[in-house]
């Protein structure tokens, strides 16, 4: 059964109905298309990252990497300095989905080979099938899996690494010793070979295109370096931004375009150097500290931490994570607040699941993990329509939009042109179904959607309800529309009225055009014609005036409605 609008009472409908429906939609003309809509507290299709989980299951996070097999998230962490009755320090192996801890790995080996438990400051590159190879303190090279009882290791020979990526063969890394570049044995930490620079000790390495970019941020430059001769072949000079801090060097795998956070921002060059723009993020006393790329939506994720200075200008203590097209630099999502997390106890990292959906962020300075995940606030792809009905017709409208998560709609009504709006109790479907009211003209509907990144609403549609016809053809003396005929055409006859006259009071060819007429008539229950002549001898059929013209506009008007004439006759009375 179809309800009837909450906010006003039901009417019937009658047969007559349908065809005033018919002819007021041809005179309307084709219904309003309202796709489209605007948004409410963001634009259509806005793109945000939401907080929906936060881990505090792994000590203080240094790093993280999505494992691109097994797909457990692997964590270096440090201890906690708060927790002094556990040290948390290790390769910790969670479930991704909560933060569930699968395993950690706390034993490593140190520079005699004796086991200890070694903290764990960089996740260099993912084992095949599970496991990740990794950097703790102070030079230890080192391998592990979800499950293992200790990580295999050995230690480099020389300074402190400052820096690591995986090596251009599956059993070495590249590691920074300062500004020293070597390419180093995984499993015996052999130095296979090795290149001094100016300065500097981070770098990032684009396996593609066999290049080294090396960043020495006291000189402003970035060095480009063949890694099959080893050799610098291109110097590029870095703007002058902030103080020289060098947060990160980290290229898109995707297009080779080298990403450097230096103070206050990020400054971008393509593959061949030449320089790309700049990225602003984070906004007040925060700094890049961390990238990560998606070559799925084209887009680089950047982590900026607060300086955790309060004395400094725009110190909130707060972190943001800003997300961009590296195609353009522009914004691809609205930035995301990362509460608490500043730089005073290390710097963040992200990881960045495959397709943008979910993002990990980490917050040393409050032992956690921050899980995001991708929402788009509702696009309208459809709306409702105009309609023009009579009061009893059922009417439905029907409205569609998109939305990650899929986003839940509420029908909304207006009765003061679009001023104010009220909720229809329980219309909460895609298609919003009830039977028209006389009180319904002219009032506006809508659909809104809501989802977690936002609220959309489609443009309203307006309903104009018609009186329905509810006269059966007989009774009482009916109007006379259509006046008197021609003298020459006979009467047109009243249908509408008494069933004894038809034809009126013309001649033969009077009777035959009174027939007609008041077929036409009795759809509405008026006399057609008035008092006819005497017709020549073609009949009323076949004169001219305002009879013939009538009945012609009347024809029309029942043809288009799809309806069939029926004439009866009656035997002319005689005598």
């Amino acid at each position: 059964m179809t309800p009837r609008h909450p906010l006003a009472p039901g009417r019937a409908g009658t047969a007559s109905a349908a065809l005033a429906l018919v002819l007021a939609s041809a005179a309307a003309g084709s219904p309003v298309s309202a796709a489209g809509g605007e948004g409410g507290d963001v634009p259509q299709g806005t793109v945000v990252y939401r907080t929906t989980a936060q881990f505090t299951t792994a000590g203080r996070a240094r790093d993280l990497l999505l494992h691109p097999d097994s797909k457990k998230l692997y964590v270096g962490s440090d201890d906690l300095p708060e927790t002094a009755e556990v040290n948390e320090s290790g390769l910790h192996v969670l479930e991704p989905a909560d933060g569930t801890v699968r395993s950690t790995v706390s034993q490593a080996p140190g520079p005699t080979g004796a086991l200890g438990r070694r903290a764990v400051r960089q996740l260099v590159a993912p084992l095949p099938g599970d496991g990740a190879v990794f950097v703790y303190p102070l030079r230890g090279i080192g391998t592990a899996k979800d499950g293992d009882a200790a990580a295999a290791g050995a230690w480099v020979p020389g300074g402190p690494v400052t820096d690591a990526a995986a090596g251009p063969t599956p059993s070495t890394v590249l590691v920074a010793q300062g500004s020293v570049l070597s390419e180093v044995d995984i499993a015996t930490a052999t130095v296979r070979r090795s290149l001094t620079l100016e300065g500097g000790e981070r770098f990032a390495y684009d396996r593609t295109r066999g290049t080294v970019w090396f960043t020495d941020p006291g000189n402003r430059r970035t060095h480009r370096v063949d890694v099959t001769t080893f050799q610098v072949t291109a110097s590029i000079e870095l703007p002058p931004v902030g103080d020289g801090f060098a947060g990160f060097t980290e290229v898109d795998p995707e297009t080779g375009a080298v990403w450097v956070g230096l103070g206050s921002s990020v400054v971008v060059h393509d593959a061949s150097g030449k320089r790309l723009g700049t990225v602003k993020g984070g906004g007040g006393a925060d700094t890049p500290r961390a990238a990560g790329f998606d070559a799925g939506t084209h887009e680089a994720f950047v982590v900026w931490q607060d300086t955790g200075d309060t004395s400094q200008p725009g110190s909130d203590g707060d972190g943001v994570l800003t997300v961009h097209h590296t195609r353009d630099l522009t914004e691809a999502a609205r930035p995301a607040v990362l509460p608490g997390n500043h730089a005073q106890s290390g710097s963040a990292a992200v990881a960045v699941q495959p397709g943008g959906a979910t993002v990990f962020v980490s917050d040393p300075a409050a032992g956690r993990i921050t899980r995001l995940e991708r929402a788009t606030s509702p696009r309208i792809v459809r709306g409702p329509e105009d309609r023009t009905v009579t009061a009893g017709a059922e009417v439905s409208l029907t409205a569609q939009a998109e939305g990650t998560p899929p986003p839940t709609v509420a029908w909304q009504v207006s009765t003061d042109a679009g001023r104010t709006w009220q909720a229809v109790p329980g219309a909460t479907a895609a298609t919003y179904t009830f039977r028209a009211a006389a009180a319904d003209n002219g009032r506006r509907h809508r659909a809104e959607f809501v989802n977690d990144a936002g609220v959309s609403r489609t443009v309203p549609a307006t309903l104009t309800v018609t009186a329905a016809d509810t006269t059966t053809g007989g009774g009482g003396t009916p109007p006379t529309p259509g006046g008197t005929a021609s003298p020459t055409g006979g009467s047109a006859g009243g249908a509408g009225g008494s069933a004894d006259t038809v034809g009126g009071a013309g001649s033969t060819g009077g009777s035959a055009g009174g027939s007609a007429g008041g077929s036409a008539g009795g759809a509405s229950g008026a006399t057609v014609g008035g008092t006819g002549g005497t017709a020549p001898a073609g009949g009323a059929l076949a004169s001219t005036g305002t009879a013939v013209a009538f009945l012609a506009a009347g024809a029309l008007v029942l043809t288009t409605a799809g309806w069939v004439l029926v004439r009866r006759t009656r035997p002319r009375r005689t005598g």
